[in-house]
């Protein structure tokens, strides 16, 4: 059975030992949708180093439908937090590249979380900062994320915990439940993850930590994801020369 206060604690422990070692005087910067991820990662970060050392950055790309529900977050938390509009900076590079070549559609639904992980990190060299990844443990098992961008950070303390999980923990942490039960969205495309995806996330949390699925076709395509997307999770491979050559 998950023990939700357990895994908590841990995590929060997990995140001041990370940066114990990996900078003691900085600052977590995370991005803020108005999610469960970015929210309960943003919620232990505060418990774990306090609410002076995290930063909350909003990045709406134009018009954000939900982003009331960041600010909610930002301000829930007590936490220092900036505005960001990538919209421009998205167009430009978009039309830019087009110049010399037609964008493909994924490549366009990429671009976005890319140009935000930039921006990003640009803040967190403004701020003394480390940045927080926020992908979590059923979206890495069928690679839906965008690699160098979602998919980057500097640590990750979600990624091992299950969508449903990170509910649970979300709960636990007293979140506003419209925000911890929010439909997920990948923002990007219009449509939801699991439409998307084409299954559930219950379907698939019980895949991964059980190993039982009802559905053959939904067990086919989550298999054959899974392996697809393997390359996402693995460190960049290395040409390694033979000693005696160097």
């Amino acid at each position: 059975m998950f023990n939700a206060l357990k895994v908590k604690n841990d995590c929060v422990e997990w995140i001041r030992e990370f940066f114990k070692e990996n900078g003691p005087d900085c600052n977590a910067v995370i991005g803020i949708s108005g999610g469960k991820d970015s929210s309960v990662a943003a919620t232990l970060c505060v418990e774990a180093l306090g609410k002076e050392r995290v930063i909350g950055v909003l990045m709406p790309a134009g018009n954000q439908i939900d982003i009331d529900s960041a600010y909610k977050i930002v301000n829930l938390l007590g936490i220092k937090h900036l505005e960001i509009n990538v919209k421009d900076i998205i167009d430009a590079l978009k039309n830019s590249i087009e110049e010399k070549v037609e964008l493909s559609e994924q490549c366009k639904i990429n671009i976005p979380p890319r140009i935000r992980m930039t921006t990003l990190y640009a803040v967190a060299q403004c701020f003394n900062g480390r940045v927080v990844n926020t992908c979590n443990l059923s979206e890495d098992w069928v690679g839906y994320s965008t690699r160098y961008g979602d998919a980057a950070g500097d640590f990750s303390p979600l990624s091992k915990l299950t969508v449903n999980e990170i509910k649970i923990i979300g709960k636990l942490l007293g979140l506003p439940s419209e925000i911890v039960d929010k439909v997920p969205s990948d923002g990007l495309c219009g449509k939801t993850d699991e439409e998307n995806l084409g299954f559930s996330y219950d379907v698939l949390d019980r895949y991964i930590r059980s190993g039982e699925i009802d559905d053959a076709t939904a067990k086919e395509r989550i298999d054959k994801l899974n392996k697809k997307n393997q390359f996402k999770l693995k460190m960049m491979p290395s040409f390694m020369p033979d000693e005696k050559d160097i």
